[in-house]
């Protein structure tokens, strides 16, 4: 349990020490600092726990074996092959849990879906995706919140969520990428078979452990009314806040809030949170990889594909995992993605993306 990659001591002197945080005096006076703690030895914990449960489980088993071989009996067999079963699988289930072991795994995430080629058909495509998105941390049981949204006339140009909740980055961040629809568009009057794009973008909601500097200098803000299909809730005032960085050229923008104040807030959150995915693909020189936004949202870069018609299948261009339950996929069941992707990183395969060879017409 100690030693190599995983040390089980280092990790209980870690939660030691944070436990010892919560017995100073004042510490639970400010709320939102004892939460962090809190959830930090919890996470801390997840990552030990299972492990020693797992090794209690295999020194059980091995126990029975030997007893069995003792005793001269064979009716042990089928229990302990079941057990082994079980055990491998709590095993394979924990070795992907600890590739989610970064700096920023365990974090809450934003997550952005930008339409692409395909005019009003894309946006109904970044529509759909928003939904899938939506129904998948419903299911999960996560908090999500839209902070930017950018509605058109056949659905949505742009939005960002918040969701917040345990590994949310750590399960999110291979669904970065172009996702690419396929199917007899309702908007052709000739009902001909149309592809579209949308982009994918996901990165990590940072705490105050984490620092990232910006300059005011660098910094334009403008601001503008909230958009919107009108009515009584259309912002009267200047709330929205649009942030461009300028040695990057990095935008984000908020526009969830009637408060100017707490829109800027949240846009600099999400500033500070793009900026530290991009200067860390800088400081590992995979530049080329730092985000789905700055890939053209087109043919020949895509990571799935979902085709309504002539058949039904969504396939994983990286993983290759695939399903013909078309429906089950937009109404948020995508676990079987996320866990192809995260078995491929456990297993060390490639995750390049291969062409399906699917028309475009």
């Amino acid at each position: 349990m100690s030693g190599g990659v995983f040390d089980a001591d280092s990790v209980y002197k870690k939660i030691a020490e944070q436990e010892a945080l919560t017995a100073e005096s004042g510490f639970w006076e400010d709320a939102a600092k004892a939460g962090k703690v809190m959830n930090k030895i919890k996470r801390l914990k997840n990552s030990v726990e299972p492990w020693k449960e797992l090794k209690a489980q295999i020194d059980d088993i091995e126990a029975l074996y030997e007893l069995s071989l003792e005793s001269g009996e064979q009716g042990e067999e089928a229990e302990i092959r079941s057990q082994l079963e079980e055990a491998q699988k709590k095993y394979e289930q924990e070795s992907r849990m600890s590739l989610l072991s970064g700096e920023v795994d365990s974090s809450s995430a934003f997550l952005s879906i930008h339409s692409g080629a395909g005019g009003t058909e894309a946006e109904d495509w970044a529509f759909m995706l928003s939904r899938m998105y939506s129904r998948w941390a419903e299911r999960r049981g996560f908090k999500l919140e839209t902070v930017d949204l950018l509605e058109a006339e056949g659905g949505i140009k742009s939005v960002t969520f918040q969701i917040d909740g345990d590994y949310v980055y750590g399960f999110l961040k291979g669904e970065a990428g172009i996702h690419r629809l396929v199917r007899i568009s309702p908007f052709d009057a000739n009902a001909r078979r149309h592809t579209s794009f949308a982009s994918v973008y996901v990165f990590p909601v940072l705490d105050d452990t984490i620092e990232v500097k910006i300059d005011p200098k660098d910094l334009r803000v403008d601001t503008y009314r909230s958009g919107g299909k009108g009515g009584q809730h259309v912002n009267k005032t200047d709330s929205a806040v649009r942030f461009t960085h300028l040695p990057t050229g990095i935008v984000v923008a908020c526009d969830s809030e009637r408060s100017q104040l707490m829109n800027r807030a949240t846009a600099m959150s999400i500033l500070k949170s793009k900026l530290y995915e991009y200067y860390k693909q800088e400081k590992e020189k995979e530049n080329s990889k730092y985000s789905a936004e700055k890939k053209d949202i087109s043919w020949g870069n895509q990571i799935r594909s979902y085709v309504f018609q002539p058949y039904t299948m969504v396939k994983d261009l990286r993983t290759r995992a695939e399903t013909g339950n078309i429906q089950a996929v937009m109404d948020g069941d995508i676990d079987q993605f996320i866990e192809a992707y995260l078995n491929a990183m456990w297993k060390g395969l490639p995750l390049d993306a291969e062409d399906d060879g699917e028309d475009a017409q």
